[in-house]
């Protein structure tokens, strides 16, 4: 059974689908999309500090990439580049050492100068900038597409979609969870897979084992539509504010995140949270501050301690798998780890060493991987 009906648990049951695995069950307590996966930024990138992340984004790109053919499906992808704006000479040198990293790895990315982000975006104000990072191949593309994509395909294969369905509650005998009791009745079970994002700590805590995922909000707001259109610009990203913009349709989106946020599971939209990001546009991208907006909604990121997912398999039960906590990281990074569950699964080594991501490093002591490009 797969708990969760984003876009991991529909990555996770194409994927299991696929090597063959037959009675998968996707059990979602709303709609397919409707928690996380229904309301992020759509960004698709390989530019990340540690390796282990640089590598899920760098295939899950080439999938994104593939989508139209497996596992069929228009995604809207986008691939116009992801542009980091540099405003210190210490995050200047940070992102140069990432960008010999991903270079090692494959990735296309480079450092470029003020000139020539304002080229790539011209939005932009040079003003007090000191650098920025580039990668062409990433972009951005429609998450809800992506999961409708993944969860037909599981249909097709005869995986059960179960929506509006909650999980209650777990049985378990010996190390093994085998029933899991949910508010239509009761399903047995070989194993679980946990990719209830925000909810994970939820879910895991009905077998006992930790998931340390916290719900923080995330808000994002659209413009009208813009005329003349805008021009056709990378996902732009202000490292020090966390500002982001990038096209949407027929004008532009603009994202944020509030650093006096509390957590919790909030998801109402607050039209005045755009006064942070006006803020910040007036300085970097001036145009941007007095554009007319239309609505725009607000979502959960999944946040762990050290903002690095949590993907393995639990020692107690052992047949409880889980994948979340992707602080914002989920939706790009779904098509590597639906690869990597499956493998789990199947008790074969997944394409990825996802060892160091395993939820027990925070209970014993293990080193944690800070991951440095955090929005």
């Amino acid at each position: 059974m797969v708990i969760g009906g984003g876009v991991m648990g529909a990555s996770i049951a194409f994927h299991l689908a696929e090597a063959g695995v037959r009675r998968i069950v996707v059990v979602e307590r709303g709609e397919l999309a409707g928690g996380s996966s229904g309301k992020p930024i759509g960004g698709v990138r390989a530019q990340f500090s540690d390796p282990l992340n640089i590598e899920l984004g760098r295939r899950s790109l080439r999938a994104f990439r593939g989508f139209p053919d497996r596992p069929g499906a228009d995604i809207g992808l986008r691939t116009v580049g992801y542009l980091f704006l540099l405003t210190t000479a210490g995050q200047a040198a940070e992102f140069a050492d990432s960008v010999r990293t991903q270079n090692g790895l494959g990735v296309p990315s480079r450092m470029i100068g003020p000139a020539e982000a304002r080229a790539l975006c011209p939005y932009l104000s040079a003003e007090g900038l000191v650098a920025a990072a580039y990668s062409p191949d990433d972009g951005h593309a429609r998450p809800a597409h992506v999961v409708r994509g993944y969860a037909r395909a599981a249909a097709r294969a005869g995986a059960v979609i179960a929506t509006h369905t909650s999980v209650v509650g777990m049985d378990t005998a010996g190390d093994r969870v085998t029933v899991v009791h949910t508010d239509r009745g009761s399903v047995a079970c070989s194993a679980v897979a946990c990719a209830a994002g925000a909810w994970s700590a939820r879910i895991g805590s009905m077998v006992g084992v930790e998931l340390p995922v916290r719900p923080l909000r995330r808000q994002l707001a659209f413009t009208v539509p813009l005329l003349p259109a805008a021009p056709r610009i990378p996902f732009t990203i202000d490292f020090t504010s966390s500002a982001y913009f990038h096209n949407s349709d027929d004008g532009l989106l603009f994202g944020l995140a509030d650093p006096a946020q509390s957590e919790g599971f909030d998801t109402t939209w607050t039209p005045e949270w755009l006064d942070l990001f006006r803020a910040v546009a007036r300085r970097r991208a001036p145009a941007l501050a007095e554009l007319a907006t239309a609505g725009g909604w607000a979502g959960l990121y999944e946040v762990t301690p050290d903002h690095n997912a949590l993907i393995g398999r639990s020692t107690s039960p052992v047949n409880f798998l889980y994948a979340t906590g992707f602080s914002g990281h989920g939706f790009l990074q779904a098509p590597a780890v639906g690869e990597i569950v499956r493998d789990l699964y199947l008790g074969r080594p997944p394409c990825v060493d996802v060892t160091p991501l395993g939820a027990d490093r925070f209970r014993t002591g293990t080193r944690s991987r800070p991951e440095a490009h955090v929005v």
